[in-house]
């Protein structure tokens, strides 16, 4: 990235961050619960972070408009993301792979207490790397999994933008005594007959409380609009190749689950090139698109935290019997080793139990408790429920009756 280029987005303003969508959401990492961006890297001694506080005064700078210029920015950028995205899961060496998965689990899932085995997304994982890699040492479920946290990094900062404008909005109509009851100053303003001037002034007051109202108490849903829109298309009998995704999340997750310790453990290095603490545009990303494919319930069937989790017990169990025996041996070298085995599966164990806390957290976003023929039911019947209401008002004031 050139310095003009870093120039443009390093002031930390909406505006600028917009812009270069696509450069910010591969320099920064998204924390899920402090609603917080920190900079990948940086040449200075510090990183920039971007957090809700900064957002509200761009908002306030720029006004609430630019929420829905950067909504649309970011369908922009995702539409680009998606077509990758929908080009690696094409690709004949990984689509026959997952389908001989998928039909693998259905085989061995009935024996295997319908548990995803651990020690399959492990060989993808490994075999993958087969297929070639980059310059810098990297596979391509490296790049895809990349690929998905900078699809998650959009989606945070899309609810970033959400908390900040909600932020900027309850501050500016803070002195406003009753949301519910707001008076029209333009009908009062001309039943006093002031001037033209006095009128336009009122009018602009009400525009402007209208909108305040309207954005801080019920707002626009983006991430249903970003669902909304996606959907259609990831379902649709063209794309089907996209219904392999829930079978590449174990595999994905371990590969996240690797990247993510090697960059804690930088962290300790003098060289600290690569380290991070916090990366949940992946967890983001993975709820999304799960969402769009309305595929919740098909990747809980595989059960796959279950199985990470039992696969660490088991491993955890043995170690600590093997210390038991070795302890009598007073072989120091070995102990030794085992204490180190030992603390590399609780890193491991921990690491996967982050990543399903975050995902668990990223689903309720999506609303990951309904499926798609539940939500269209949900709607048809909030529908008939409304037209219903509607036919009372009338019948109530006599319309239909006159009719």
């Amino acid at each position: 990235m050139d310095s003009q280029e870093k120039k443009e987005y390093q002031g930390l303003d909406v505006l600028e961050i917009m812009r270069n969508i696509h450069v910010f959401v591969s320099r920064y990492l998204y924390n899920l619960n402090n609603q917080i961006f920190v900079e990948r890297t940086s040449n200075n001694k510090h990183l920039n972070t971007i957090n809700i506080r900064h957002i509200a005064n761009s908002i306030r700078t720029h006004g609430t408009g630019i929420m829905s210029t950067t909504v649309n920015f970011t369908y922009q950028f995702l539409r680009k993301k998606f077509y990758i995205f929908s080009q690696f899961m094409y690709d004949e060496h990984i689509k026959s792979r997952l389908i001989k998965d998928i039909r693998y689990f259905r085989e061995v899932k009935d024996q295997n207490d319908q548990k995803y085995p651990f020690e399959r997304a492990e060989k993808f994982n490994r075999g993958i790397r087969k297929l070639g890699l980059t310059p810098d040492g990297q596979s391509y479920l490296d790049q895809f999994r990349q690929l998905i946290s900078q699809i998650g990094n959009a989606m945070g900062y899309v609810r970033m933008i959400r908390s900040g404008g909600l932020h900027c909005c309850s501050n500016a109509i803070r002195f406003v005594p009753d949301l519910e009851d707001i008076v029209n100053f333009e009908e009062l303003v001309k039943e006093e007959a002031l001037s033209e001037e006095t009128q336009k002034a009122a009018r602009q007051l009400d525009f402007v409380l209208g909108d305040l109202t309207r954005n801080s108490a019920e707002g626009t849903e983006y991430f249903k609009m970003l669902v909304d829109v996606f959907a259609p298309e990831f379902r649709s009998a063209k794309n089907i190749h996209l219904r392999n995704f829930y079978i590449i999340v174990p595999p994905l997750t371990l590969n996240f689950v690797e990247h993510s310790i090697n960059c804690k453990e930088k962290l300790n290095k003098k060289n600290k090139v690569g380290a991070a603490f916090t990366d949940d545009g992946f967890a983001m990303g993975v709820a999304y698109i799960l969402k769009l494919l309305d595929q919740y319930q098909e990747f809980d069937s595989l059960h796959w935290f279950q199985s990470v989790r039992e696969k660490y017990m088991k491993e955890k169990r043995a170690v600590s019997k093997q210390q038991n025996v070795q302890s009598n041996n007073q072989d120091e070298k070995l102990l030794q080793t085992m204490n180190l085995t030992q603390k590399r599966l609780d890193i491991y164990l921990q690491e996967f139990e982050f990543l399903y806390f975050s995902l668990s957290s990223a689903r309720i976003f999506f609303r990951a408790d309904k499926t798609a023929a539940e939500e269209s039911l949900e709607k048809k019947e909030k529908e008939v429920t409304r037209i219903q209401d509607d036919r009372g008002v009338l019948q109530g004031g006599g319309f239909l009756n006159a009719c």
